[in-house]
């Protein structure tokens, strides 16, 4: 055999494994080849080497054969692997040093990459960087990506945040710290880190194996060592929002080949949903409103949040900037208040951009109000105080066509998720290149560190605000290039209100908050761009659309709306667009949320639903601060925008108002029932559902007592106790109210509050549908409530009284009434313990002539066939039951055949059967099927979660087809 024929490794590799080879007297060379032969030594799916080849060799042909049989790892490691069997130490030592030389070298590669990233990353010169210490660090980093957890590994960690605030940072970092020897060096024998915006700019067909080795010297990875151990990878892969989701990526075939050529994007989409690398690690990045898409992809992700700053890391960042520890907690409060800007500012540069505008504002204007300032104004001042004061000289004419070019690239970025762009977008939007590096030096835009020719906005609100310009400018033309710009502002505020895509709410609000006159007069004169006539007008053309077509009925932002409405502090404007919204649903659980609902509500003069879930009434007083007095001046701003937003109860529109799990003092809800009292106020239907503190129930004694307009009042999961609900009753029996609904279910009710509770109904003949669910009223309570359904001048005609504990007497009580009731149409007893003998009762009651009952519900009470045989002997009779229900109980397949025998006549008029979960198999079927085809009455059937079989359902499939069938829904 040749010395060298077979030599297919690296060179200086070869030499080094040789030496050690060469090394070995003779009796250990023997013994080397016999372990070469071993099983317990010999690498899983890789063929043995013929004895006949072995027996002869010596170290320089071994080596040959080696080579052949094995890959290098493989074979460096099958070397390992008989020294340590032969217990030579020292050689053992050595071997692995040598194994480890292109991990080193690697590391020191990816070290020497993250660091230039790092420090070309263009940092603006006045911004502050918080460092955190290293150990506290280190430890973020293990619980990212080493979580103690139990669960499945190897796992798949997914980084989520809003832009700006450390994602790429700190996977820069693991991929660092990593390098440098400090983190998960027993963990991962490999990192990789992969660029998406990367990702997407390359456009030639490359294989895996290939992208991997692209940082490597030469291009040689040790593609055969990755393989072989894939379980101590890990792939870094930052921001996924760079990529486009392809529509046919669920049809296309599996991935599995690292030497398969296709396009990169490909690759990597491979990559994420574990075709490629099954039993790797991944860490993927991506910004809010992504995760969707990511989900459809990934194998039981775990997704952590990074919050970016906290409040801490805030307050530390503007005082260093302002270094004036005043001023920076009145901005700070300001800040707070200010939800949506307190959010953004969990991005380091939203600081940075927060604080440079606001010390320029400072300075030009010491009477500077920041109670004033939108978060729009913020931004608009960023830009007009970067230009006013620019060195920078172009004729008035390039001007407007330029800043038209640079809010059509950031537009046309929002719309394709490209927060990079290359020298080709720059060029197809014709920005000239004076532009573009005046901006580079307001820090509007930088260059990124890992893309040559590639810029990128400093932070995406900036790209956003621009966008929103794009908008407002004077132009027909969309940023798109098919839709017309209208269109395309149309289409994104659905999105942002309709869709509820939180990716367009920022530039939703920009485009609102640039309506401001004086903001967009400041614009131009200092941007020289020109600003459209027509935007408000066609923003109002937008909302008489939304509300033709009912829109808002369905599913609508609404909250976001008015935010974005009390951004342009244009009340004739705001008057316009809202004078037609029909209804609002409102969760107003801030200072923020509360200001805006007051602003525009009290404009809502057209409005006739509310709900209205409010949370932040406290009776503390709030601070506002103003730069012209020292200190802080209290005001109680809250009442007076809790009664802005009282003030649309008396529009004379409003028949529907909902507070719902609202948390309400006494003083607020005694403003609220005053203003419901108004003569204007035509309010019909109340529901205060999860009301805290229940006391301040006590208030609506001011509505109720001797309201004519009120017919719907609901008051379900309040613990109301004896109190309360008798003031209540007290109060409703007035004779001037008017009440037809009334809804006390989980209450707290006894049966003694159903002594006062019938007095009520006794004393009032209007009240038509009663609930009194899940509440201990027992048979007491029930025998209270009977002497109400026994008088002649009863109105009642739905009784609901599930879950109340209710017995055997109750049936008896029951029984006696309803043969004297004339009103009572529909009765709900679910879930009461009444058995065969309580159905018994109630059945005397059904087969008397005059009871009128026609929907009985009597799931869950504990019913077997014999009381189905009952109910079934009545039904022969009784031609005013329409709907049945006895699910959940123990009918069986005998039950169901009574039933079936009463169905297939021509006097029964049941229309709907209940049978969910009744113990019945594929014996009842064949009654069932006959039924299908016989019955003239029955339209609806609910079988769900009985075992019918497949010969069954069967049976029952063949009926349905029979043209004779009248059923209509059979669950």
């Amino acid at each position: 055999m040749s010395s060298s024929a077979n030599l297919v490794v690296d060179d200086c590799s070869c030499d080094k494994l040789l030496s050690h080879l060469r090394g070995l007297d003779k009796h250990q060379l023997e013994e080397f080849k016999l372990g070469l032969q071993s099983p317990q030594l010999l690498p899983e799916n890789f063929q043995q080497i013929p004895w006949a080849n072995l027996k002869a060799a010596d170290p320089t042909n071994l080596l040959c054969l080696l080579s052949e049989y094995f890959p290098e790892r493989q074979m460096w490691e099958m070397t390992l692997r008989i020294f340590e069997n032969m217990n030579m130490t020292s050689l053992c030592e050595e071997v692995r040093a040598e194994m480890d030389v292109h991990r080193k070298k690697y590391r020191e590669r990816m070290k020497a990459k993250m660091l230039v990233m790092w420090d070309n990353i263009p940092w603006p010169e006045d911004h502050i960087y918080l460092c955190n210490e290293t150990e506290k660090e280190h430890e973020v980093l293990r619980s990212l990506v080493c979580p103690n957890r139990t669960g499945a590994q190897p796992q798949t960690i997914v980084l989520e945040g809003m832009a700006g605030v450390g994602k790429t940072t700190l996977v820069v970092k693991v991929m660092l710290h990593w390098a440098e020897g400090f983190l998960f060096h027993h963990r991962f024998s490999y990192v990789f880190y992969i660029s998406c915006h990367q990702v997407r700019e390359m456009r030639d067909t490359t294989t895996f194996a290939d992208l991997l080795s692209q940082d490597w010297p030469n291009s040689q990875a040790p593609i055969e060592e990755f393989m072989s151990h894939p379980e101590r990878l890990l792939f870094i892969i930052d921001g996924f929002e760079e990529m486009t989701m392809p529509s046919n990526l669920a049809d296309t075939l599996p991935c599995t080949d690292w030497y398969q050529q296709l396009p990169v994007a490909r690759i990597l989409f491979s990559l994420l949903k574990k075709e490629l690398v099954p039993m790797a690690t991944l860490l993927i990045t991506t910004r809010d409103g992504r995760s969707e898409n990511l989900k459809k992809l990934l194998l039981n992700p775990r997704f952590v949040l990074i919050s970016g700053f906290t409040e801490g890391d805030q307050k530390e960042y503007f005082f260093r900037y302002f270094g004036d520890q005043d001023k920076t907690r009145k901005i700070l409060h300001w800040i707070r208040n200010n939800k949506t800007l307190f959010h953004s500012c969990s991005a380091p540069l939203v600081c940075w951009i927060m604080c440079s505008c606001l010390k320029r504002q400072m300075t030009r204007c010491p009477h500077f109000q920041l109670s004033a300032q939108t978060t729009t104004s913020l931004y608009a001042y960023f830009f007009s105080s970067s230009f006013a004061t620019a060195d920078f000289n172009w004729s008035g004419q390039c001007w407007p066509e330029q800043w038209r070019a640079l809010c059509s690239l950031a537009a046309d970025g929002m719309w394709s998720s490209n927060f990079t762009f290359a020298k080709e977008d720059i060029e197809h939007w014709h920005l000239q290149a004076p532009l573009i590096d005046f901006l580079f030096r307001l820090n509007i835009l930088q260059k990124v560190s890992d893309c040559e020719d590639c810029i990128t906005f400093t932070h995406q609100s900036l790209q956003v605000f621009l966008g929103a310009m794009f908008y407002v400018l004077r132009g027909t033309e969309g940023s798109t290039g098919g839709l017309s710009t209208h269109q395309e502002m149309r289409v994104l505020l659905n999105d942002a209100f309709t869709d509820t895509n939180v990716y367009w709410h920022q530039m939703a609000l920009f485009i609102f908050g640039l309506l401001k006159r004086d903001l967009a007069r400041e614009l131009e004169d200092t941007l020289h761009c020109r600003l459209s006539l027509r935007i408000m007008d066609e923003l109002l053309e937008w909302a008489e659309e939304l509300l033709k077509y009912d829109i808002v009925s369905f599913h609508f932002e609404f909250l976001m709306f008015f935010q974005c409405l009390y951004e342009t502090h244009e009340e004739n404007f705001v008057k316009q667009i809202l004078d037609y919204l029909p209804q609002a649903d409102l969760d107003i659980l801030g200072d923020l949320q509360l200001r805006v609902s007051s602003f525009c509500l009290k404009h809502c003069q057209r409005l006739s639903k509310l709900r209205l879930s409010v949370s932040c009434l406290n009776p503390q007083k709030e601070s506002t601060f103003n730069w012209e007095t020292p200190g802080m001046s209290l005001v109680n701003s809250k009442v007076q925008q809790w009664e802005d937003i009282c003030s649309v109860f008396h529009n004379g529109n409003l028949s529907e108002l909902d507070l719902s799990n609202s948390k309400l003092n006494a003083a607020s809800m005694k403003k609220l029932c005053y203003e419901l009292r108004n003569p204007r106020c035509k309010l019909q239907k109340l529901t205060c559902k999860s009301v805290t503190p229940v006391r301040v129930l006590k208030e609506l004694v001011l509505l109720l007592y001797g309201n004519s307009r009120l017919t719907h009042l609901n008051l379900s999961s309040n613990n109301l106790g004896i109190t309360v609900s008798m003031m209540i009753f007290r109060t409703l029996r007035h004779s001037a109210c008017n009440l037809k609904y009334l809804c006390l279910e989980k209450c707290n009710l006894s049966g003694a509050s159903s002594e006062g509770l019938a007095l009520l109904l006794t004393s009032t003949e209007r009240t038509t549908r009663l609930c009194l669910g899940f509440n201990q009223l027992q048979d007491d309570g029930v025998r209270w409530l009977c002497t109400l359904l026994s008088q002649p001048e009863c109105a009642l005609e739905r009784l609901v009284l599930w879950f109340c504990q209710l017995g055997v007497p109750s049936c008896r009580y029951l029984s006696d009434a309803l043969r004297q009731n004339k009103s009572l149409t529909h009765l709900n007893l679910r879930k009461n313990h009444l058995g065969d003998e309580g159905i018994s009762l109630l059945c005397g009651a059904l087969s008397h002539p005059d009871c009128s009952l026609q929907n009985l519900d009597l799931s869950e009470c504990f019913v077997t066939a014999e009381g189905c045989g009952e109910l079934a002997d009545v039904l022969k009779h009784n031609q005013n039951v329409k709907v049945l229900d006895i699910g959940r109980n123990r009918v069986q397949d005998d039950g169901v055949r009574r039933l079936c025998e009463v169905l297939h006549g021509s006097q029964c008029t049941l229309n709907t059967l209940g049978l969910e979960k009744c113990d019945l198999t594929s014996a009842c079927c064949r009654h069932l099927a006959s039924v299908f085809r016989s019955s003239k009455s029955l339209v609806n059937l609910n079988l769900l979660g009985n075992d019918l079989g497949s010969d069954g359902v069967n049976k029952l499939w063949k009926s349905l087809k029979n043209s004779k069938c009248k059923l209509r829904k059979l669950g």
